[in-house]
């Protein structure tokens, strides 16, 4: 990477255009934008998490994510350059599996909250679903991998299962929905 990143004010971007990867200028609004944006809110909202207390084994999982995401940032800004594998979605798939294995059946539909730590997970689920959006709008005008959408699927997936464990690990019941509970207060 060298300096690249020692000049961080270039004014470059006043003009309402934004350099990708490979050298070329794209204005700031565009969907791929979008999508990276995203990408790379739904990586701060991770570091957010991070900074809760953890078990280490969590901890790991979660900075494999922040790189992933990165790996996709790169992908994005470089059309055309593939960097996400199926591998990828396959490792969250085992990390819900196994994360999963230790909890109680839902029965009905949770409120986000609990802990902190799973509340935060809970926001980054939801980011992580506008991530996914902003892909399938970019895909819808130019061809973006299907192992970057699956990983993003399949990344919401894990978020909400891993806010459930935290609850569970801070000993904190899950708030069920409760479908007519506004019929309650007439």
């Amino acid at each position: 990477m060298g300096n690249r990143l020692s000049k961080i004010v270039t004014r470059t971007g006043d003009d309402g255009t934004t350099g990708l990867g490979d050298g070329s200028r794209i204005g700031k609004g565009t969907a791929r934008i979008d999508a990276i944006g995203d990408v790379d809110e739904l990586n701060s909202h991770l570091g957010l998490l991070l900074c809760e207390s953890l078990s280490a084994g969590i901890r790991e999982s979660l900075l494999s994510v922040q790189h992933d995401l990165f790996n996709l940032g790169a992908e994005l800004s470089i059309p055309g350059h593939l960097v996400m594998k199926e591998e990828h979605a396959l490792r969250l798939e085992q990390l819900i599996k196994d994360s999963n294995a230790g909890l109680s059946p839902l029965q009905e539909f949770i409120l986000p909250g609990g802990s902190r730590a799973a509340a935060q997970a809970h926001v980054c689920r939801a980011v992580c679903r506008r991530a996914e959006r902003s892909l399938v709008r970019l895909h819808s005008k130019e061809k973006i991998s299907e192992p970057a959408r699956q990983y993003l699927n399949r990344l919401s997936d894990w978020l909400f299962v891993l806010a459930r464990v935290l609850n569970q690990r801070a000993s904190r019941d899950e708030e069920y929905w409760e479908r007519l509970r506004e019929e309650m207060y007439r």
